[in-house]
């Protein structure tokens, strides 16, 4: 890295990332041997020359306010020479040099009520949504269901006691923002009433072709409402996306009375033991109950202890399962069986290729 050319400065595109480098990881670039987890929530990275770069791993919500991250700010001067990174869950990571200063960094966050943890055989934060904070066809909340669920499950967070690294995500609705389709446990906003057309004013706010154009299953036709241009539903069509609501403020698609959640699991990302897995329905709806949805929270944590209880080490909850069988875990977990869970979309996943895995 000292032979590298120095960097143009330009206002054009994100600036060159070993700009913001740790002194300790342009030393060592390209050059680290291994890396241990000595404790929950704190790793070390060890490089051909003997150097070693800790890392302090602290759970953190997705919305941050500004006083709290100048706080980790002033935590990251204090103990690592300004030098910390969040990650793709949402986590807070502190890069020190010192050992030494591991202990009173993770007092002072545990002070702040960020608890540390998150590495190995453990839950990681849940990767979410916006939710109702901002979201405009979310049908559940996102940070509310994520800290209530967070809050019964912490203890797993600060230990690495399960059988293997465990991901939960949620998404609001189905558009998935959230990584919701390749997580061991997933939370899944689903919406079960159609759009409602307000007849009188979408002339007067939507471009009628737009809308026409925006929905993915070609639901919505074109048709006239007092001799004025209009559309209606084909509501055995309708996937419940909200894209036409996007485009159209006058196709509400939100509902208090109907909109809830759905579990879904057994999905992953990595290629170790099988290819990745897409998650598969569990728990149909359950209804929106904040601001602490008591029903959400019962169902991840019992799927949880059963997939502890009864898993190898090092299985995965799509795995667990695959092994002993989806009708096995269904009586196992108590959660009956339903019409819904027969995936008869003619486009299902199920058949679909995921990953770089080839047989000729």
């Amino acid at each position: 890295m000292a032979d590298a050319k120095p960097q143009r400065l330009t206002d054009i595109g994100p600036p060159h990332h070993d700009r913001f480098m740790p002194p300790i990881i342009k030393k060592n670039y390209g050059k680290w041997k291994y890396h241990e987890i000595p404790r929950p929530g704190v790793l070390v990275h060890t490089s051909d020359s003997g150097d070693k770069l800790y890392t302090v791993r602290a759970g953190s919500p997705r919305l941050l306010s500004t006083k709290k991250i100048r706080i980790f700010a002033d935590l990251a001067t204090k103990y690592c020479g300004g030098h910390l990174r969040f990650t793709s869950r949402h986590n807070v990571e502190f890069l020190l040099t010192d050992a030494a200063n591991i202990d009173p960094l993770i007092a002072d966050l545990d002070a702040l009520g960020h608890p540390v943890g998150g590495t190995g055989n453990s839950i990681t934060s849940i990767v979410h949504t916006q939710g109702w904070v901002h979201c405009h066809s979310a049908a559940t909340d996102a940070s509310g269901v994520v800290k209530a669920v967070m809050d019964d499950v912490i203890d797993e967070f600060k230990t690495m006691e399960l059988p293997a690294k465990l991901r939960i995500a949620l998404a609001c609705c189905l558009n998935m923002c959230g990584a919701v389709h390749c997580s061991d446990i997933a939370i899944l906003g689903i919406h079960k009433r159609i759009p409602q057309i307000d007849l009188k004013t979408l002339p007067k706010l939507c471009e009628i072709p737009n809308l026409i154009a925006s929905c993915p299953t070609n639901a919505i036709r074109p048709t006239t409402y007092e001799g004025k241009p209009s559309v209606e539903i084909q509501e055995d069509q309708c996937m419940f996306c909200a894209n036409c609501f996007t485009v159209c403020p006058a196709m509400p698609i939100a509902d208090p009375d109907t909109d809830g959640v759905s579990i879904w699991i057994g999905g992953k990302v990595s290629n170790a033991r099988s290819e990745p897995m897409f998650s598969k329905l569990a728990i149909p709806f359950i209804p929106n109950n904040p601001p602490r949805w008591p029903e959400v929270v019962e169902a991840v944590r019992m799927i949880v202890d059963l997939w502890k209880a009864n898993a190898n080490k090092h299985e995965r909850v799509g795995e667990w399962i695959e092994r002993i069988g989806w009708p096995k875990f269904f009586r196992m977990s108590g959660i009956p069986f339903e019409k819904t869970h027969i995936d008869d979309f003619k486009h299902a996943g199920l058949t679909f290729k995921r990953s770089a895995h080839l047989t000729y």
